[in-house]
């Protein structure tokens, strides 16, 4: 009974105050409406969920090339804002509270579902094992195109787009998915990332598009409001890393580096908690 009464206690999360312990963890659904907007059906699906202490939601795409799987929302178009608002509205109308997860899928997709038909991109371009789930039927996953240096300052606006869509939207924060064998996972395990650029080789340089992208979105919503999603032991879709706990301790030790700082929450400082 002293565990449930903990779990049912409330808590203060960064700057939020929680009613309770319980997070919703984010689950794609693949029920996004016309234009990957978020339907009447997500609003209903989140406002009953709305008694968490917070939600976490689906991946939510920050552009059209980072989407992977069909009907999963986006979040880069003013229509995909307005599904989403109705979402938080909802949420907020119930008492909850509500954070968007922002997702690039990177080589986990398809031509089938890439705009124009173009292949995925990738920090390299090895194959992932398996097949995707497209609207006709499994296919094989394809061998993506690597990102070129000039490419990726790009994505990396994207995700701090996608953040400030989130806000207009009337999200309590964002979540960063850094995990699972999408685009920012790739980029920093050597078994997905064979660059030898700035980007690539030693682990600070793999951790280096997961750096710029913290940086991005940290001063859209602060630090008390962004967390990171990674997942060190993941290892379907073919990833893999010769020495994760060097790869993930460095990244965890990066990421506790940021605050916002006492001069009004727009820079970042290093050596102070990042609360996630």
């Amino acid at each position: 009974m002293n565990d449930l009464a903990n779990l049912l206690s409330p808590v203060r999360l960064g700057d939020l105050d929680l009613p309770n312990r319980v997070v919703m963890a984010p689950m794609t659904r693949s029920r996004a409406g016309e234009g990957d907007a978020a339907s009447p059906l997500a609003v209903e699906y989140y406002r009953q969920r709305a008694g968490a202490g917070l939600i976490i939601t689906e991946g939510s795409q920050i552009s059209a090339q980072g989407k992977g799987y069909p009907r999963t929302p986006g979040i880069f178009t003013d229509a995909q804002v307005e599904g989403w608002r109705q979402v938080t509205e909802a949420v907020h109308g119930a008492g909850g509270r509500v954070f968007l997860q922002l997702w690039h899928v990177g080589r986990l997709s398809h031509r089938v579902v890439q705009e124009g038909g173009v292949l995925p991109v990738a920090p390299s371009a090895i194959r992932p094992d398996g097949e995707i789930h497209t609207a006709d039927g499994p296919q094989p996953y394809e061998t993506p195109r690597a990102l070129t240096l000039e490419e990726i300052p790009g994505i990396v606006a994207d995700f701090r787009s996608a953040a400030e869509n989130a806000k207009r939207a009337g999200f309590d924060g964002v979540e960063v998915h850094g995990a699972n064998g999408y685009l920012i996972d790739q980029f920093l395990r050597d078994g997905t990332n064979r660059r030898s650029d700035a980007y690539g080789g030693s682990v600070e340089n793999r951790a280096r598009f997961l750096r710029e992208v913290v940086e991005a979105v940290v001063p859209v919503f602060g630090p008390a409001r962004t967390g990171v999603r990674l997942s060190p032991v993941f290892d379907a879709f073919s990833m893999s890393d010769s020495d994760p706990a060097v790869t993930f301790g460095h990244a965890a030790d990066m990421l506790s580096g940021y605050i916002a700082s006492r001069s009004g929450g727009q820079d970042l400082v290093k050596n102070r908690p990042l609360r996630l």
